[in-house]
């Protein structure tokens, strides 16, 4: 077809998105098969969904009021930070880290030819998982009666273009202010504290207490009821939108497609320069920049390393951070709690905040052990093994301790006797994962930690049980049962016991796996 022959714009979209998918599926067991069997059967239940949802409202019209404005303006709102968070962080891996700009740009093909369908892939892949979902559950009350409702289908697309060119406008500056190498790792935070954004709102009734939060939607409620809810101007152009109203629908497109334009056009040459110059300049700033002195001793270089190592990760880095988040919920429940509760009722967030340090504890010790660059260099290094792991073992133990800074700090303050149980707990998890991950270490790549981390299934069942069982001794000291706490911890201890290997086991399992 004429659409699609070599170097046209339909051409190199269909190459990018075809990449985007590859990317999606890449690290996942199975083949393309079997998430397209279970796309298809969640497809099926949305469409089901919708089939209830459009004979529920046949013949009913959505009224234009203060509470429905208020409600639809809040859920675009979300919409448009989710797709900012996903376009953020592929706006980074598109334009630095697959690193083919050069070889494009040396083409016959336009620069800005291929920044435009750059961009407009990023704006597809951030619309798919919207668009499909609304279609699928729209789609039946369009048929029913509401043809109007498809100007939701157009508000998506209209929002999918202002988050695309927002994302590259913040990917462009971080790049202009602090380099390339630098810009992955902030977008992939960036892009973390705004899906973790969702998640707390998410969480505000955990937050605030039924009490609370009830009150305040009663407020909201009772305030629309009144008059008193008073949008600011301008909040009713998604709702008019989405109902077809062609002016609003008109407003809407045109803010979403001249953001677009402005990233992916005006803007797209300067950001390929940026590319070049910034490239170039960093190399030279590699090759002549001043070095560093060496650690002294093995067991503080090899530290240093890993650590360093951590820092420039930006995939890592976002997924810790995204932990991090998510315990402020856990943080500020049992805040809550521990002022006016007794012990045994932080029982339960103890064990959470246990649990989790032993999941992060265990993927930053396949980070550091399992998924090392040069394990060959290492082996043949004089020093002992045994002095190699304590430094890697050390070094995913750090951020866990960072991590649990702030829970065990707010309990130790209401409750002195839970803090300590909740410290010693979360330490001999974090611990018992690392240690495992060290004896039952399996060589993989570090690039698959961003979708799927790579240890033996036998280190991974161990994990979650041992950790389980730390988990809930720890719940069941904070809560003054120390007898029965003994319980827990000894089957704990005697898994540990059946999973541990000595140095000359874990060389001989290592040469075994490069021999299969």
């Amino acid at each position: 077809m004429a659409l699609f022959k070599p170097a046209s714009t339909a051409w190199l979209l269909a190459h990018e998105l075809r990449l985007a998918w590859r990317g999606a599926m890449s690290g996942r067991k199975g083949s393309a098969v079997g998430s397209l069997i279970a796309l298809a059967v969640a497809g099926v239940a949305l469409l089901a969904l919708g089939l209830l949802l459009g004979l529920g409202l046949r013949g009913r019209e959505i009224p234009i009021q203060p509470l429905t404005i208020v409600i639809v303006a809040l859920a675009l709102a979300v919409i448009l930070t989710l797709m900012l968070s996903t376009t953020l962080a592929g706006a980074a891996d598109a334009l630095y880290v697959r690193g083919d700009l050069d070889l494009l740009f040396s083409s016959p093909l336009s620069p800005r030819k291929v920044l435009f369908v750059r961009a407009l892939g990023l704006g597809v892949s951030a619309l798919f998982w919207f668009l499909i979902p609304a279609v699928l559950l729209l789609t039946p009350s369009i048929v029913l009666g509401h043809p109007a409702w498809a100007g939701v289908f157009v508000v998506l697309i209209a929002a999918a273009l202002t988050a695309t060119g927002v994302g590259l406008l913040l990917a462009m500056v971080l790049f202009a202010l602090i380099g390339p190498r630098r810009t992955r790792t902030v977008a992939q935070i960036m892009a973390a504290l705004i899906g973790a954004a969702f998640f707390l709102g998410s969480q505000y009734r955990t937050l605030m207490g039924d009490k609370a939060s009830e009150s305040l939607f009663a407020r909201i409620a009772l305030d629309a009821r009144e008059g008193r809810l008073q949008p600011p101007p301008l909040a009713d152009l998604p709702l008019r939108a989405a109902l077809g109203q062609p002016l609003p629908l008109l407003a809407l497109v045109a803010v979403g497609v001249a953001i677009f334009l402005l990233a992916a056009w005006t803007l797209g040459r300067r950001f390929a320069d940026a590319t070049a110059a910034t490239q170039g300049a960093e190399t030279r700033k590699a090759a002549v920049g001043p070095g560093r002195a060496f650690a002294a001793g093995a067991f503080r270089a090899t530290l240093r390393k890993e650590l360093r190592l951590m820092g420039r990760d930006a995939a890592l880095l976002s997924q810790v951070l995204l932990r991090v988040l998510y315990m402020l919920p856990l943080a500020l429940v049992l805040a809550r709690n521990a002022a006016d509760q007794p012990a045994w009722m932080l029982a339960g967030g103890a064990a959470g905040v246990a649990f989790l340090a032993g999941q992060v504890a265990g993927s930053l010790i396949w980070i550091t052990v399992s998924a090392e660059d040069t394990p060959d260099l290492l082996a043949l290094s004089p020093t002992p093994v045994s002095v190699l792991n304590r430094a890697k073992l050390t070094a995913a133990l750090i951020p866990v301790a960072l991590l649990l800074v702030v829970p065990v700090a707010i309990l130790a303050w209401f409750q002195p006797l839970a803090g300590f149980w909740t410290a010693l707990g979360s330490g001999l998890t974090a611990w018992a994962a690392g240690m495992i991950g060290v004896w039952r270490q399996k060589p993989g790549k570090r690039a698959d930690f961003r979708r799927r981390r790579g240890s033996s299934f036998l280190a991974a069942l161990g994990e979650v049980v041992v950790t389980m069982l730390l988990s809930a001794a720890t719940a069941l000291a904070v809560a003054g049962w120390l007898t029965w706490a003994a319980l827990p911890l000894i089957v704990a201890v005697a898994l540990l016991m059946a999973l541990r290997r000595t140095e000359e086991q874990i060389a001989a399992a290592l040469r075994a796996a490069a021999v299969g």
